[in-house]
């Protein structure tokens, strides 16, 4: 996209809730990207959003509708901040204008319904990547090249999880839908981590707790994979867990503090005949850590690349097609 080669990359948001919010602020800290417009499904929320963000040298314009702003030509690419239960609409829509797409997760319901959106992004040319902010996060970076270089030996064990209570207010958590389900909520986080680490299972089994309505509160999954490693991993949107994560082997161990999918710092225990050694890593994190996907999507906006290595829309299907699976053994099923 020659249009954004050098100039700050102009950022549009669809949709005005909570996660476009701290998307915002993010965006905010970074001097070459911009927020240039904003759209929601009416005129106040939108006028309301682009006034808290906009500033006399860089106002936010505001559209009334999801189609204005898909429309805007002053828009270099969009990020879709909807409950994913519509995501696939929101999407396309935005692909339809000919804009690049950044798509809050998981991207779909399911996994056929991604690999259509993956498919016309790649038919139209345009950029498109899953905002798994996860992947981008400098700490989960260097702990996945870490082992993947060895220094846990061979890895036998995954362990992560992720917990919190949903308010009841939340409706996106609680509406069939729009979506609900702890598992595309939050345990997208502990299965994407042992996805980076191990790649794709031999073997899933998995147990959860639905509520009235059919979808699932919170459940767990044992994965296995070729050479006998293990995948341990929770979630839930009824408990606050411990939302640590760890990669073990027979010569290390990695563990990431909570929260884990936002780490800012991690330590490793390298095995030893007299015992372990300990050691404190961390490295910088910017904002809340949407910054760094932001700057990933920038980066390849500007070299004209239409998917990123660190959000690779492969990489997207695969962990959607675990959670088909997950979501088979616990039971849920969407219209």
């Amino acid at each position: 996209m020659s249009s954004v080669s050098s100039a700050p990359v102009r950022w549009g948001i669809l949709a005005t809730g909570s996660i476009a919010h701290t998307f915002a602020g993010d965006l905010a800290l970074l001097p070459d990207n911009a927020l240039v417009a904003v759209g929601s499904r009416t005129a106040e929320s939108a006028r309301l959003f682009a006034e808290q963000y906009s500033s006399p040298s860089a106002p936010v314009r505001a559209h009334p509708s999801y189609d204005d702003l898909a429309d805007d030509p002053e828009v270099d690419v969009i990020y879709v901040a909807t409950p994913h239960g519509r995501h696939d609409v929101d999407v396309l829509r935005c692909f339809q204008s000919g804009k690049p797409v950044l798509c809050e997760k998981p991207l779909t319901l399911d996994a056929p319904s991604t690999e259509r959106l993956v498919a016309e992004a790649r038919n139209r040319g345009l950029f498109f990547a899953e905002a798994m902010w996860m992947r981008t996060n400098p700490n989960i970076r260097r702990v996945v090249e870490l082992a993947r270089d060895g220094a846990c030996g061979t890895i036998a064990q995954v362990r992560a999880e992720l917990g919190f209570v949903a308010p009841a207010h939340l409706e996106r958590l609680w509406d069939p839908a729009l979506g609900a389900s702890a598992l595309l909520d939050v345990g997208i986080y502990p299965l994407t981590f042992a996805h980076l680490v191990l790649g794709e299972p031999d073997d899933i089994a998995a147990a959860g707790t639905l509520s009235e309505r059919g979808f699932d509160l919170g459940g767990g999954a044992t994965l296995t994979y070729p050479g006998g490693a293990v995948a341990s991993l929770a979630w839930t949107q009824m408990a606050w867990s411990d939302n640590q994560a760890a990669v073990s082997g027979d010569g290390g161990r990695l563990e990431i503090p909570a929260r884990f999918h936002e780490a800012t710092g991690f330590t490793y225990s390298r095995s030893a005949v007299d015992g372990e050694t300990l050691e404190t890593h961390g490295e910088p994190l910017i904002g809340h850590g949407f910054a760094h996907e932001i700057e990933e999507v920038a980066a390849c906006l500007r070299a004209g690349r239409t998917e990123s290595d660190l959000l690779p829309l492969d990489g997207t299907v695969a962990v959607m097609k675990v959670m088909d699976e997950v979501r088979g053994l616990l039971g849920v099923q969407y219209d």
